[in-house]
Formats: C-alpha cells, sequence, structure tokens
C-alpha cells in the first residue's frame, strides 16, 4: 500500500464545499483513491477545514472499510431500545441476529448511479423542464440576500378563498415568489408519464370495491397548492371523510416528485456517458449537470402507525399500476406479513365511533421504518435508507435511530436531503408522543457528518450551501388546529416560497351535537402563557373543586387533557384522602375494570379521567351525573361524546346534572370548536367570567 499524504487545506465560508468538491475532482484524474474529511466549528459553514487522504493505491481491506451502496442499511436490536443506521462505514453488511430486514438483493437494479435513459425519454423531459413547477423550484438559485430575508421572518400575508378549501392565509417570506392566486388561476401539476393516464382515478386507491369515483374538488384543490410547491397546512382532515381523499393526493405528489428527480437523474447518466465519449474524441467538455442532494431520500412521510404506512404503500402501487401491468414490488408479501392486520386480535362485534374505526383500522404498532425505492415503475420496499427514495415512518421508529446528542450509536445523516416532507394524521401524534415529532424536525436537513460515497459534482449548489431547509417543502395534515401543530410550521418550516394554511372558522361548535339536556358552566381564569400549568390547576383547587367536596356532589367524572396535570391533581387528591379512582392510557384492564365499577356504584365520589385514554378506548363511564373539563377536549368531538355518557344514568337523575368546563384566553381554537366562533368571542371578550349555555332545550348565555 502506498504512503498516505495528508494535505490539510483552510477554507473561509461557504466556499469550502464547493471548493472541495473542485480539488476532489481534478485529484480523481490523477490518483485511484481519494477520502475526505471535513470538519465544521460551526453548522453555518463559516470556518471549515477539509483534510484531503489520498493514495494511489487500493487494498482490499480499505475497499471493505469504505462501504458499498450495497452493504448500506438500518437495523434495530431485538430489544427495540436502540438502532443504528450507519450506512458509511461498512459494519452494516454483518448482520446482528435480532437486525430488522433490510433488501440488499435488489441493489443494483434499483441503483440511480448505474442506470440510464433514452434518447427519446430525454428529449421528452428537456420539453417539460420549462413548464414544469418541480424543476423550476429545484433550479431557482438563493443568494445570500433572499436567505437572510428567510431567517429574519418577515413576512407578506394575504388571505384568499377557494370553493372547497375555504380560506387560505399565505404568508410569503420572498416578494418575488408571490402568494397562491385564485383557484380559477391555477394549474394542476405536470404528471411523469407514469402516472399521467392514471392520476384521475386516484380514489380507486382506496375504493375496494373497483367502483370509479370521480376524483373530487378537494382533491384537485390539493393537487394544485401542493404543485405549488409551498408549505401546506391543512387542519380539516376528518379520518372517515376527507382522510383517504387526502391521503391519495398527497402519495400522487410525492409519487410524481420521486418519478421526476430520477428521471433527471437517470437522463443527465446518458447525456453524461454520451459527454465522456465525445470528450475523448476531442470536443470540449460541458456544464456540470447537478441534480441530486448530498444523500438520496428526498421525501420523508411520518404516519402513526403501520397500518397507516400500508395504506400509504398500497397506495403508491395503485398510482403505478396501468392496465394490464402490474408493477414488480420486491418483498412485498413480507411488507404484508409484517404491516398488515392479524385477523386473530382484532376484537370481535367492538361498538366505536366512525372516527376511532377510522384511525384504528389495520395493524396500530406505532414502532416502525421503512425504506421504499422506486425506478422505472418499479418498487423496492425494505431499501437500506441511504438506497432509498422515500422513508415511511412513526415518530418513534425514527427516533430510536435518530438517538440523542452523547449516544454513540446514531445517525441522522440521510434526513439531509429531504425535499418533501408529510406529516400526515399530525392529532394522532399529539396523543403519542410529540417530543418524538419534534425530535425529528430538529434533525431535518443538517449538515451530513459523512460523504457516504455521494459524487460531489452531481450536488446541486444550494444543498453544499447547506440551504436545503429553504427548498423543503412540508405538508401537514390533521383533523384539528392546534398550537402545538401550528409550532411545526412557524418554527421549522422555512421553504423560500411561503406556506398555505386553511383557516375556516367553525360557525357551530361540538355542544351542538350533545342529545341530553344539561347546564354547561364555561368558567374562564387568568393565565399568562399558553402553557401555564400553575395557574389553571390553582383557580381548580380554589374555586372549582371546592363546590364539588360534598357527598352531595358524587360520581363526578373529571376529564384532563394533559398527562402532567392528571398526575398532579392525582397526587393532590392522594394528599387530601379524597375519596377518588382514576384511570389513563397506562392503567390495566383490572384497574380501569375496578375503576368504573367504583364510580359507578358511587363508593368514589371522583374519577379522574384523561384524554388519552378516551382516545385510545372510548369506553362509556356509567354513572356520572357531574362534569368538569379541567381543560377543554384537544379534539372538539370527545366534549359532546363525554357529556352525551350521562344518557346512561338511571332515569329521574337529570335535573342535578352539571357541566363545568375551564378555559383560558389562550383556548380560544378549542373554544371556537366547542362553542362555535361568534359565542367564543363573545365569551373571550365578555367582562364576565362565567358563561352558561344549556342543551337539549333553548339556549341560554349569561
Amino acid at each position: 500500500m502506498a504512503e498516505r499524504q495528508q494535505l490539510p487545506v483552510w477554507f473561509k465560508g461557504r466556499s469550502c464545499f464547493i471548493l472541495a468538491r473542485l480539488l476532489i475532482s481534478s485529484f480523481s484524474f490523477h490518483f485511484l483513491n481519494v477520502t475526505l474529511f471535513i470538519s465544521t466549528t460551526t453548522l453555518d459553514f463559516t470556518e471549515c477545514v477539509c483534510v484531503f487522504s489520498i493514495s494511489d493505491e487500493i487494498d482490499a481491506e480499505e475497499g471493505s472499510e469504505g462501504g458499498d451502496e450495497d452493504e448500506k442499511g438500518e437495523g434495530e436490536p431485538a430489544d427495540g431500545e436502540e438502532a443504528l443506521m450507519e450506512a458509511g462505514d461498512g459494519e452494516d453488511d454483518r448482520k446482528e441476529p435480532g437486525d430488522e430486514f433490510v433488501d440488499k438483493e435488489h441493489e443494483s437494479q434499483f441503483c440511480l448511479e448505474t442506470n440510464f435513459t433514452g434518447k427519446g425519454e430525454q428529449e421528452e423531459t428537456r420539453d417539460e423542464d420549462s413548464k414544469d413547477m418541480f424543476v423550476q423550484h429545484l433550479d431557482t438559485e438563493l443568494d445570500e440576500e433572499d436567505v437572510q430575508k428567510i431567517t429574519s421572518g418577515c413576512k407578506s400575508k394575504t388571505q384568499i378563498t377557494w370553493p372547497k378549501l375555504g380560506t387560505l392565509l399565505c404568508t410569503n417570506p420572498l416578494e418575488k415568489f408571490g402568494p397562491i392566486g385564485p383557484q380559477t388561476d391555477t394549474n394542476l401539476p405536470v404528471f411523469h408519464k407514469l402516472v399521467e393516464t392514471r392520476w384521475r382515478d386516484l380514489n380507486q386507491t382506496f375504493n375496494h370495491k373497483g367502483q370509479a369515483e370521480e376524483i373530487s374538488p378537494l382533491q384537485l384543490e390539493l393537487l394544485a397548492l401542493m404543485g405549488s410547491y409551498k408549505d401546506l397546512y391543512y387542519p380539516e382532515t376528518c379520518p372517515v371523510k376527507q382522510g383517504p381523499h387526502v391521503r391519495s393526493a398527497y402519495c400522487l405528489h410525492v409519487l410524481n416528485h420521486v418519478l421526476k428527480a430520477n428521471s433527471q437523474v437517470l437522463a443527465h447518466n446518458s447525456q453524461l456517458k454520451e459527454q465522456k465519449s465525445r470528450t475523448k474524441a476531442g470536443a470540449e467538455p460541458q456544464d456540470e449537470l447537478r441534480d441530486q442532494g448530498l444523500t438520496r431520500p428526498k421525501v420523508l412521510i411520518l404516519v402513526p402507525f403501520r397500518g397507516s404506512a400500508l395504506q400509504v404503500v398500497h397506495t403508491l402501487i395503485s398510482l403505478l399500476e396501468t392496465k394490464g401491468k402490474k408493477v414488480m414490488v420486491s418483498n412485498k408479501k413480507k411488507f404484508k406479513e409484517e404491516f398488515g392486520e392479524d385477523e386473530d386480535e382484532k376484537p370481535p362485534n367492538l361498538q366505536r365511533p366512525d372516527d376511532y374505526n377510522a384511525i384504528f383500522t389495520g395493524n396500530v404498532d406505532d414502532h416502525f421504518r421503512i425504506g421504499v425505492s422506486i425506478l422505472k415503475g418499479s418498487m423496492r420496499l425494505y431499501a437500506p435508507f441511504y438506497s432509498s427514495d422515500i422513508i415511511i415512518t412513526s415518530p418513534l421508529g425514527l427516533r430510536t435511530v435518530l438517538g440523542a446528542e452523547g449516544e454513540r450509536k446514531r445517525d441522522f445523516d440521510f434526513l439531509s436531503s429531504i425535499e418533501l416532507l408529510v406529516v400526515d394524521q399530525a392529532d394522532v401524534f399529539l396523543m403519542q408522543n410529540w417530543e418524538h415529532v419534534l425530535h425529528v424536525m430538529k434533525h431535518m436537513n443538517l449538515q451530513p457528518l459523512d460523504s457516504h460515497g455521494v459524487d460531489f459534482s452531481r450536488v446541486r449548489m444550494w444543498n453544499l450551501n447547506n440551504w436545503a431547509r429553504h427548498y423543503r417543502q412540508t405538508l401537514v395534515f390533521s383533523s384539528i388546529q392546534d398550537p402545538q401543530i401550528n409550532n411545526i410550521l412557524s418554527k421549522h418550516c422555512a421553504n423560500y416560497r411561503g406556506q398555505i394554511v386553511i383557516k375556516n372558522i367553525p360557525k357551530t361548535g361540538s355542544i351542538c351535537q350533545v342529545l341530553v339536556q344539561l347546564p354547561h358552566v364555561f368558567q374562564m381564569f387568568s393565565s399568562a402563557s399558553f402553557i401555564d400549568h400553575d395557574a389553571r390547576f390553582q383557580f381548580f383547587i380554589d374555586k372549582v373543586l371546592p363546590q364539588y367536596k360534598d357527598s352531595v356532589m358524587s360520581h363526578t367524572l373529571i376529564y384532563i387533557p394533559s398527562y402532567f396535570d392528571y398526575v398532579r391533581l392525582r397526587n393532590y387528591m392522594k394528599k387530601e384522602e379524597m375519596n377518588f379512582a382514576s384511570v389513563c392510557e397506562y392503567s390495566s384492564k383490572s384497574e380501569v375494570s375496578r375503576a368504573r365499577h367504583f364510580f359507578q356504584k358511587g363508593e368514589k365520589q371522583f374519577m379522574l379521567f384523561t384524554e388519552r385514554f378516551h382516545f385510545y378506548k372510548r369506553y362509556t363511564i356509567k354513572g356520572i351525573q357531574n362534569l368538569i373539563f379541567y381543560g377543554l377536549p384537544s379534539f372538539p368531538h370527545f366534549y359532546s361524546e363525554v357529556c352525551n355518557m350521562l344518557a346512561t344514568a338511571t332515569q329521574g337523575e337529570e335535573a342535578s346534572w352539571t357541566c363545568t368546563a375551564l378555559y383560558s384566553r389562550y383556548d380560544a381554537h378549542k373554544l371556537a370548536a366547542i362553542t362555535g366562533a361568534q359565542r367564543a368571542g363573545q365569551m373571550l371578550n365578555s367582562n364576565k367570567a362565567v358563561h352558561l349555555f344549556v342543551t337539549g332545550g333553548e339556549d341560554k348565555n349569561v
């Protein structure tokens, strides 16, 4: 082996990566092996040291250390506590017992570097470029001034109305990329040839009866917005009605994006092959073709359950299929086994609301991740992350790979070049662990720690400048408005094309769905912030709880949205030696059964009841005579569902029923969803702190 030479070079500013790439290009003509080590002191490339290790021989041992694309993958220990994805250090080819399956058999078939397109396809691609928003978005070059404007937070805001989506609030950080226009002036995306004849049959992907269903006006509007490459937040995705339509629409957008990106790479591969032949014949070398990121994954889809991932993959396959031609899908059988539903585990005759059945249909395991690569109409499931185009995962499944600072085994480089992020069913993530979502967002589009064998001459300049986050489109779908979900777009999204938020005011609230005759007392308390737990707790134990301590006020259920508040209140009631039962999402079946029995019989005066318990179980609690909402429910229909539980009480008890709900001025969204926007506005701006509504008869407002 030849002696290794160290050539340290010092670069200042963002030009470091660019100059490094140029040096690699020049060295590669004279040496067989070039290894680049990059050390940064700041994330914005203000100072960077590049050390080149150059040798003119390659020994077998060194070659194995570098790691091949075929050997790159991800694995998870059987205990699920740690997961490792080290595609760059070559250790993944030694598969540990219990590691999750990674497909390595089809690596060459789905490898972007070794595949090409024909001349006809190249010409077709060039003809579409001028009018394709996909090309316009990724080929736009920002400058330092543009980036400063984006990061400063200064944005122009406009509001428009579309027929189906309703009110659209558009924010734009750069004036040259203005707001979306009226729906009549907005064109649908240019579709890739593999889906251009199939996209109008979009709804057959979830219509199992095979009946033809026209693409809906809602889907057309969503496709137009997604095709603009602006960020989008649609908080009215009801899992029963809009859910399947929204999923089909974003899957079409994702598939269109991936097919175009890969077709562009394959076309450029062919061009470079031709250029190489002409250069050998004495022709002048052509301009560089930049069409890639620092890593291959382009799309990240966050979904809550394995069943949701199964639906996404089935939708992608259906969109790729054409009449008379099936799509080649590798590892499809294994995928169905791991992500499909076990019929034996499904309880028989389970009566639950429609939204519950829609959310929890299929496999509800929330710890999973899978890489998907798509090339020339074929699909590879279980692709190693660094060979994937799409990563479909739950927040928990990704969290175990990302790890935390200080952990030895962690990896997040595969998120460095994500161009399209989909957060589907964001409201369900609130009921899981929102910290996992925030952890994922903090690791999006960070500078890679390893080169992963990338050809820097093919990497887009904005990727080299560490500006990938400004080109990432984020699509967030939820059934509710929530400040924590809003925070994703305001704190973790910086798309240079701006963002669109659907903001429709609820005219009637869920209180209209309460069927029992019940007085609803809404009490407002002063709070300094959205997360002021102390103010709520103090108001409750000083003003509300004393009214219910009398034995006459028995059968009182206290609905608590936050588990933190639940633990605090439970500890307080234990300390005060109050007679109560409690159920939460962590309670065992026997604990729940005992608590329900004692509460119904009146042996326990109070029952503490968490929102997550109701979300996951939807049990009907019998024997309620008094209701206290410690906080307004995150899901507005939970308010009416819990109130309607009183209908199971013994006849003649209706006259003594009560309902009290606490709110602050920071609960405006939740209050509007329950009482209606007009009433909520009056309540928040009134000098009175107590308001009364009566359902089951004529409404009153005091």
